[in-house]
């Protein structure tokens, strides 16, 4: 079964930019989708985005769209969440998905 580590959180000032990686191991990456959600403090897991797996098809909740875009590299095993103009709001734990399993998350902060 794969196993899922994100990557590349951080403290960003708002209007800011970070890129989130999500590293696949150990299982059949490359054959499945990858969606990526966030969970800020006191609220529910959302969704953000998601990617086929051949990369060619992609989606994104709307209160990321124009600012988000999710890819994917198969031959390293990775797939990102570039994020852009970031608001406060965007302040959450952001987790990689894959079928049942999930990565560990990671913390974005964006704050002046």
């Amino acid at each position: 079964q794969v196993q899922l580590v994100e990557s590349g959180g951080g403290l960003v000032q708002p209007g800011g930019s970070l890129r989130l990686s999500c590293a696949g191991s150990g299982g059949t990456f490359d054959r499945y989708s990858i969606h990526w959600f966030r969970q800020a403090p006191g609220k529910e897991r959302e969704f953000v985005a998601a990617v086929s797996r051949g990369g060619g098809t992609k989606s994104y909740a709307d209160f990321v769209k124009g600012r988000f875009t999710v890819s994917r590299d198969n031959a390293k095993n990775v797939a990102y969440l570039q994020m852009s103009s970031l608001k406060s709001e965007d302040t959450a734990v952001y987790y990689c998905k894959q079928r049942t399993t999930w990565g560990q998350g990671t913390q974005v902060t964006v704050s002046s």
